[in-house]
């Protein structure tokens, strides 16, 4: 339990590093002003046309009588809204990082900077960061969809759906969301997608801790855009205490192979012990 409020503090941390370092704050907003945009124009989009996607997918209900029409219908709605507004904030950090790439790993190097030591840097032209990032966050959406596939349809069962189902939406929210984050600092130290996700899943409590926090406050409308500057310090922070040293220099020595992937299995985490809870 140690380890969610170690989480929770990183967050905390983050957001009072930008807070103390202002043209990095102002500097990280543009991405998310810029995805904000989009997200809201299609989210409107889904709240006019929910209705008429359910019913056009329910062409077998037309002949019920009230008021199981219109429960059945009003539930399902409903549940695309939601359906619809978890994807959007799963994705919503996977667009904004790549919208943001050169900015966030600007304020990610800083960040380290400041804290002391050796400051990582891929060594990769903007391209190739890019595209591994693009790739990587298709390859986890992939993994959030099948997951909010699989919670979708648990939202049917009766009191499962309305108690359980919820709070572990909002874990594969936060989880993934920390991966997301954690991904610009980690990518920097050559660290690949299979061995960030082996690296969160022995500190579970810690990206939890981090990671839901975060999504809930993803839900209000605006408030993403501006939490992401300090969301992106609070994972480079977290990430410092994820990996040790010893990693950072086996992470240059996998940039220099190009992104890694085809690199022995389990080398970027091999040697990872991971770090102290934080204080």
């Amino acid at each position: 339990m140690r380890d969610l409020g170690a989480g929770f503090g990183y967050l905390v941390q983050g957001q009072r590093w930008v807070g103390r370092h202002g043209r990095w704050f102002g500097f990280g907003l543009l991405p998310g002003l810029i995805t904000l945009v989009l997200y809201a124009a299609a989210l409107v989009g889904l709240g006019y046309g929910a209705d008429d996607l359910v019913d056009w997918a329910t062409p077998f209900a037309d002949d019920w009588s009230s008021p199981w029409l219109g429960l059945l219908r009003t539930t399902l709605t409903v549940l695309v809204f939601g359906f619809g507004l978890f994807l959007a904030v799963i994705t919503f950090t996977a667009v904004t990082l790549l919208v943001g790439q050169p900015f966030y790993e600007s304020l990610s190097e800083e960040v380290d900077r400041t804290e002391g030591g050796e400051v990582p840097e891929s060594g990769l032209p903007l391209w190739r960061e890019l595209w591994i990032s693009a790739r990587d966050s298709v390859r986890i959406l992939v993994r959030v969809g099948l997951y909010s596939l699989l919670l979708f349809a648990l939202g049917f069962v009766p009191v499962l759906g309305q108690t359980v189902v919820p709070v572990l939406g909002f874990c594969v929210t936060g989880y993934f969301l920390a991966e997301e984050l954690t991904a610009v600092a980690l990518q920097r130290r050559g660290m690949v997608l299979k061995d960030r996700l082996t690296l969160l899943r022995g500190r579970r409590l810690l990206t939890l801790g981090f990671g839901v926090p975060l999504g809930l406050a993803f839900l209000v409308p605006f408030v993403a855009v501006f939490l992401m500057p300090g969301a992106v310090a609070g994972a480079t922070l977290l990430t410092r205490d994820l990996v040790g040293p010893e990693n950072e220099d086996d992470g240059e020595n996998e940039n220099e192979n190009g992104d890694g992937e085809d690199a022995s299995a389990g080398a970027g985490v091999a040697g990872v012990t991971p770090g102290p809870a934080a204080h």
